[in-house]
């Protein structure tokens, strides 16, 4: 059987199985360096890797979809990590698989398997509740097709698998939890040390939060718990992290791997603290046994800009509510 399958789903097949890992390599230098991290994880785990420059040019995407057409046409199963990436749509209209697997741990996870149940147009969830662009017009009959082909028939399954909570399932979709056994049998048990670390977000740079009040935020936390690391989101902008730094005095981080990878490799703090993003799901998970808390600290409504979605508040009050395992703050002064 030949698989093709994204780097951060490697490990959900044998090491014996006969798969190509397709790495879809995005611009962001941030993001760049933790794929080309998972990618040699993945090689040391006996996967075969294919490294592509999809976004290196104007003809970048003719040559990745002419190289990669007749591997998507043979595989019997494929593996996509976002199904929201228009790439990962458009290659979805070559495939001839039968099994179609989503790998995901993040947010969008949750919003994208609702939007199947309710045969909606697929949309990430901070920018849902705005007119359709230009562009979004154009790539619809794309979209319509990838969201087509995710949707199980009797010549297709579809399984999602992800640590997320999944609560409208569509008809005929499978849901595998992923429990980070592996990660947790992979790496660590860390060394704990008794101060506070926190985890950076984007909602910044996807313009849900204002800047100032999510840096006063902080500024809040970081004070009354102590902490002295920042663990920023690898779409975070050096100039957010620049005035971060210099108006908390918090060191700045930038992790070469995903934040779980990390937290099992140690050190950490006792204390995780977090705003509303998939951490405060997957470090529970990954952390499991350890003694580590995960914090989560909700958004205000006072922080949200005027360009957030109407949807934003009641979604990021989602994640928070239905993860498990994490001690929730009621404000930014909460100890």
């Amino acid at each position: 059987m030949r698989r093709t399958v994204s780097a951060t789903a490697a490990t959900a097949a044998p090491a014996d199985a006969d798969l190509t890992v397709v790495v879809l390599a995005p611009t962001d230098p941030m993001t760049r360096g933790q794929l080309r991290r998972m990618a040699d994880l993945a090689r040391d785990e006996g996967y075969r890797v294919r490294w592509e420059e999809a976004r290196g040019g104007p003809t970048a995407p003719f040559a990745t979809i002419g190289g990669l057409s007749g591997l998507l046409r043979r595989a019997d199963r494929v593996v996509m990590g976002d199904p929201f990436s228009r790439y990962v749509q458009l290659l979805l209209t070559i495939t001839r698989a039968r099994d179609l697997v989503v790998v995901d741990d993040g947010t969008a996870t949750m919003e994208f398997v609702a939007q199947l149940a309710r045969g909606e147009r697929l949309v990430r969830w901070h920018r849902k509740g705005g007119r359709p662009g230009p562009r979004d017009l154009l790539f619809a009959p794309v979209s319509s097709s990838a969201r087509r082909r995710l949707t199980p028939s009797a010549r297709r399954r579809v399984e999602v698998f992800s640590s997320m909570p999944v609560h409208e399932t569509p008809e005929g979709v499978t849901v595998t939890v992923n429990d980070f056994s592996w990660t947790r049998a992979r790496f660590g048990p860390p060394r704990i040390t008794k101060g506070a670390d926190m985890v950076g977000t984007s909602l910044v740079e996807t313009g849900v939060v204002d800047n100032d009040s999510y840096l006063e935020a902080v500024r809040t936390l970081a004070k009354a718990h102590g902490t002295t690391r920042y663990f920023a989101h690898r779409r975070e902008s050096t100039e957010k992290l620049h005035r971060l730094a210099k108006e908390t005095g918090l060191e700045i981080v930038r992790p070469d791997l995903p934040l779980e990878l990390i937290a099992r490799r140690g050190p950490i703090g006792r204390t995780i603290l977090s705003f509303p993003s998939t951490v405060v799901h997957t470090l529970p998970l990954a952390l499991a046994g350890t003694g580590v808390r995960v914090a989560v600290c909700d958004i205000d409504p006072t922080w949200l800009t005027e360009n957030a979605s109407p949807r934003a508040q009641g979604f990021l009050s989602g994640v928070t509510g239905t993860a498990r395992d994490v001690h929730r703050l009621t404000s930014v002064t909460a100890v």
